[in-house]
């Protein structure tokens, strides 16, 4: 399925061109246009205007959230949505990818080598992935993945493995602009994982159309200790709605966002909620972080949000929402891999050729060890992992198999990551080698939560 025309995001930094701009947002649109220019560099202004772009995205923004398209109406709300069934089992444990799935993976791969590694430099200095990156993730169907066939995806069956396959082959070209492509499809896939008739008929269209909005799921929240399975953000039913209270940090390409699905305590359990931008009460910020930064992090202010009735996802005795957190705890962990694959696959070439007293340093058994340290642990990352999306998608209880994937992804990826800018010594922390970049990426599995999710 052919998607050429995007959502028009905005301008640079989170911001969207269809919202009025603060101060500051309109100083970082201008900045953004003169950075773009070649005639900074012939009068010699580059090196000022990049600190300026750079100290404006640092200090961050604050706006309202993008004005909402009109989603259309339809469907019967209390009617079941469309379901995939559940993956065939094999019979036995074989991990190997279908026809299908590896075609989809060679296409991926392809897109992350030649124009997500590309991009990923600038995209992490300006927080903010291309606008043509993100059109082109909608070309080889990013976005419905997750979505059943009958409702114009191509999903046939559960796609947790496929969106593993996808998330780790993405993440291999820059874990930041694999997080902004893969948002928009993660609310679609929750939308047809759990939403009813009525939900489905009403947003699936704009993610199955020419013109996909930008979407974000909002779990994590700016707290010490913060637990994901109690949330601080309140829900309250008055009537025929529900009124929603809080904060959500770490929000992926939220300025832009056309739709969020927010995370929420109603009477003791936490539940997800459909929230469309222009609700009212609905605020946005700059949310700038150590890693993941081309994602286009913001913060999520909801104050007396209303919603309907209707706007719960799912059920809301906490079996949704526990689920969403696995399946994306899931996904980073194919994005953890993806990374660690990539810090591999940079540093063994790298210590073959750099030399040190007359002869290769991998040739010391300590680099050596360590480089062979990384693929032992890359390779029970990715085992790992693959058992858990196999069996969430076979329809199968896979909540020891996420949990340990997570933990050792968390850890052992860090680890990953510091081994590579060691590996690579002075050059492992300057920015002219991408390993610092995947460093610091690598230290978002253990702390965001949602997101993105398979």
């Amino acid at each position: 399925m052919s998607l050429t025309k995007s959502l028009k995001p905005g301008g640079r930094h989170g911001l969207s061109s269809q919202e009025s701009r603060d101060p500051i947002g309109l100083a970082v649109a201008a900045l953004s246009l003169v950075a773009q220019s070649d005639l900074i560099d012939r009068i010699g202004l580059r090196k000022r205007t990049e600190q300026a772009v750079f100290t404006v995205t640092r200090n961050g923004f604050k706006t309202m959230t993008a004005a909402s398209r009109t989603f259309a109406r339809g469907g019967k709300k209390d009617a079941p949505g469309v379901r995939v069934p559940a993956a065939t089992p094999k019979g036995v444990f074989d991990l190997t990818p279908t026809e299908d799935e590896q075609m989809l993976v060679d296409v991926v791969t392809e897109f992350a080598d030649e124009v997500v590694r590309p991009a990923a430099a600038e995209a992490d200095e300006t927080c903010t992935a291309p606008e043509a990156l993100l059109k082109a993730s909608l070309e080889i169907g990013l976005p419905i993945l997750g979505v059943p066939e009958s409702l114009g995806g191509i999903s046939e069956e559960r796609s947790a493995m496929a969106g593993t396959l996808v998330a780790e082959a993405l993440a291999r070209g820059d874990m930041g602009l694999a997080v902004a492509t893969l948002a928009p499809g993660s609310v679609a896939t929750a939308i047809s994982l759990w939403g009813t008739e009525a939900q489905q008929a009403t947003y699936l269209p704009a993610f199955t159309g020419d013109d996909v909005p930008a979407a974000a799921l909002a779990l994590t929240e700016p707290a010490v200790l913060f637990d994901v399975l109690q949330p601080s953000t309140t829900a309250v039913r008055r009537g025929d709605s529900y009124v929603l209270n809080g904060t959500k940090s770490l929000v992926v390409r939220g300025a832009e966002a056309e739709l969020f699905v927010v995370g929420a305590e109603l009477e003791g359990q936490p539940v997800l909620f459909l929230v469309e931008s222009s609700t009212d009460g609905l605020a946005v910020e700059g949310d700038p972080a150590m890693g993941v930064r081309a994602a286009g992090l913001t913060r999520l202010t909801l104050t007396d949000v209303t919603v309907p009735a209707d706007a719960v996802l799912g059920a809301t005795d906490g079996s949704t929402y526990l689920e969403c957190v696995r399946l994306s705890r899931l996904a980073w962990c194919a994005l953890a891999v993806g990374t660690g694959q990539a810090v591999l696959d940079y540093v063994t070439p790298y210590v073959k050729e750099r030399e040190a007293f007359g002869e290769p340093v991998a040739h010391r058994q300590s680099v050596a060890f360590m480089v062979a340290n990384i693929a032992i642990e890359l390779q029970s990352m990715r085992l790992l992992t693959y058992k858990a999306a196999s069996r969430a998608a076979a329809g199968k209880d896979f909540s020891r198999e996420v949990a340990l994937a997570r933990n050792l992804c968390a850890s052992k990826g860090m680890q990953i990551g510091l081994d590579g800018v060691q590996l690579l010594g002075g050059h492992g922390f300057v920015k002219e080698h991408p390993v610092e970049r995947w460093y610091r990426d690598l230290r978002a599995i253990g702390v965001m939560e949602g997101s993105v999710l398979v």
